[in-house]
Formats: structure tokens, sequence, C-alpha cells
């Protein structure tokens, strides 16, 4: 798999800004991913649009997802 340089480093400054925009956030996945997640955790996320209702949904964790993770993790180095 080929990776253009310039793609690279733009996704890494849209990381920074993130970062710079929601730090409480990120601390929070930093805490959350610290110990690791193990298989059977249960994640959920929701999201509230202006002027809608929350709609909410989940998961359990399986170990493919958590080898996902561990390859995207190497990817990003």
């Amino acid at each position: 798999m080929k990776f253009n340089p310039a793609n690279i480093m733009k996704m890494m400054k849209a990381k920074d800004k993130f970062q710079q925009n929601h730090p409480k956030f990120v601390a929070f996945l930093n805490a959350t991913f610290a110990g690791g997640i193990p298989e059977g955790s249960i994640i959920e996320i929701s999201v509230t649009k202006p002027g809608s209702d929350k709609i909410t949904s989940n998961l359990r964790v399986m170990q493919s997802d958590l080898d996902l993770l561990e390859e995207l993790k190497d990817l990003a180095g």
C-alpha cells in the first residue's frame, strides 16, 4: 500500500486542528483507550443535531474490531 506524503501531512494537520478544537474529547479518548478496550466492551455514541432529537447507537467490541484499531494505530506511527 502506497501513501502520499502530502495526504499524510494533510491528515496530521486535520488531527492537530481537531485536538485544538476538542481538547476534552481527546482527553476522554486518551483516558478511555489508555488501558485498552477489552473484547466484549460496549461503546455507545449519541448525536443531537440542531432542531432534532438525539439518536444513540452502540456496539459490542469484537476481536476483529481490536485488530483493525491496532492496524490503524500502526499506520499512524
